[in-house]
């Protein structure tokens, strides 16, 4: 196994000055500032990463990326004296395999089910809206040009899907009105004709989607 070298605590990061630092291993620092934090590898870390779980940067956020330093490097969190290393460990693998399932898969061999990846579920409902409409705003009967009882909504055509489940859309946005029963926000995506919209002329806004 390579030795690693520590290094000294981080004074800038991409997400700020660090107000707490913690070297978990030689040359993986945990930092936390006033807005975010994460991991900060060495140069030796970053390169030991193994390409699979490789990020461009040093920096490894803490909602999500954090977990690729764990899985990279798991023998050595384990072996941690203190305790809790393994359940984040597993904590770790877990979240890899539903925010990251393509490099957890190239990484272990080991294939992802769509229930245990977010990422892939949403990958999956996109997909099966490629030539189709689907809402990317919506506003509730608040809206001077939505009535009583319906939310209007703003949708484009999906051409394709990103790697995260991300639709990309092309050409010129439609609107419509929609029972606010048949709308639900908390869907992967809304469909435009599955979710009964009635096209409409209007210069709706095209805001972020509410939760209506």
């Amino acid at each position: 196994m390579p030795q690693f070298h520590p290094i000294e605590r981080p004074q800038s990061t991409i997400w700020g000055s660090p107000d707490t630092a913690t070297q978990l291993l030689p040359g993986v620092w945990e930092v936390h500032t006033a807005s975010h934090g994460g991991m900060i590898l060495s140069e030796e870390r970053q390169a030991a990463m193994p390409e699979a779980l490789r990020l461009e940067g040093i920096s490894y956020e803490e909602d999500v990326d954090w977990a690729l330093v764990v899985l990279a490097f798991d023998a050595e969190f384990r072996r941690l004296p203190a305790r809790g290393f393994d359940l984040l460990v597993d904590n770790a693998r877990a979240s890899v395999k539903a925010w990251h399932p393509d490099r957890f898969t190239a990484f272990t061999g080991e294939a992802v089910e769509a229930k245990d990846s977010h990422v892939l579920r949403r990958r999956e409902a996109v997909s099966a809206q490629i030539g189709n409409y689907v809402v990317v705003s919506a506003s509730g009967d608040w809206a001077e040009w939505v009535p009583e009882g319906k939310v209007g909504v703003v949708a484009r055509r999906v051409v394709r899907v990103d790697a995260m489940g991300h639709a990309i859309y092309e050409g010129d946005p439609i609107h419509g009105l929609v029972d606010k029963a048949n709308y639900d926000s908390s869907r992967p995506v809304n469909g435009f004709d599955e979710i009964g919209a009635i096209p409409i002329t209007a210069a709706a806004p095209a805001t972020k989607e509410v939760v209506l």
